[in-house]
């Protein structure tokens, strides 16, 4: 395969036709979609066909699969944007999020929350391949194909694109839903929202800060500040999941303002697709990060 057919198996976000869902899955179309309107971390993107390409030349997904496993062209692509990646970012090997988007991710009716793969604060090219090799992975998983089942979907011809991204190393992190999950109520915006990294909210590994803000003017209907334990922060070659320092734990993860400011953003995201989302969003040095948006399915 020559360096000219390659260049489609990898796409920038938010250029070009990065925004099919046939290449992408729902996660990074997604974020293709909103990086020319909302603060995205830089990031780009291994298609379904990068995928497709690897099982072509007889890579075997297991436990035994190695970057050398690569097919040597497409490698040579990835290590390139990685090196290209770098040079936005300012850093000769910036850490970076690896995140799996398998094609029929993020969808109206089905979600893959936690399904697949994803691995935070990743650095080197040799470390991001192997991380793309156990995204590819894990759409084999069982825990994957259980989900499938259950859902009524295909086991067969799953395809998967990755997601590479700069980390954003949040000082909050939270999770947004332009509707009250709960009560099933359009009137309000639920926040939670925690320490650090979110890999501690979404996993369910702290109990997190729960505010509600109401749509029509913005303001913070409750604030319930939890006894926040665990953190998770970045480290050498991935991330830890640490103790809060004691003079955090019972501070509010977010003042007043940046509840509004999360509200605010679920609800354009809301706007734009035309339906509740589920929006992930990290705080860093004063600014406000969109990880993710996916529509909201469990709603009433």
């Amino acid at each position: 395969m020559n360096s000219a057919a390659l260049k489609q198996y990898i796409t920038w976000l938010g250029r070009g036709d990065c925004h099919d869902c046939a290449l992408l899955g729902g996660k990074a179309s997604s974020l293709c979609h909103l990086a020319a309107e909302h603060r995205v971390p830089p990031g780009f993107c291994l298609t379904a066909e990068a995928f497709d390409q690897a099982l072509a030349s007889g890579l075997v997904l297991d436990e035994a699969a190695s970057p050398a496993s690569l097919p040597p062209a497409l490698y040579g692509e990835l290590s390139a944007a990685y090196r290209r990646l770098g040079e936005v970012c300012g850093a000769e090997a910036p850490g970076v999020a690896v995140r799996s988007s398998a094609l029929d991710e993020d969808g109206e009716a089905v979600s893959f929350a936690g399904q697949h793969e994803t691995f935070l604060n990743v650095s080197g090219v040799e470390a991001v391949a192997q991380a793309v090799l156990r995204c590819w992975a894990s759409v084999r998983s069982p825990r994957a194909l259980d989900y499938r089942r259950r859902q009524g979907l295909s086991l067969d011809g799953v395809r998967i694109a990755v997601l590479v991204q700069q980390l954003v190393p949040a000082d909050v992190s939270a999770v947004v839903f332009s509707a009250n999950p709960v009560t099933g109520g359009r009137e309000e915006v639920v926040i939670n929202a925690s320490w650090g990294l979110g890999e501690s909210v979404v996993g369910g590994t702290v109990t997190p800060d729960t505010y509600v803000v109401r749509k029509a003017d913005l303001t913070l209907l409750s604030r319930q500040v939890s006894e926040k334990q665990r953190m998770t922060v970045p480290v050498s070659g991935g991330t830890r999941e640490v103790d809060v320092p004691r003079f955090l734990r019972a501070q509010p993860a977010l003042a007043d303002d940046q509840a509004a400011d999360m509200a605010r953003l679920a609800m354009a995201l809301e706007a734009r697709q035309g339906r509740p989302v589920d929006v992930e969003c990290a705080c860093h040095d004063g600014n406000l990060y969109l990880l993710q948006c996916r529509p909201i399915t469990t709603l009433k």
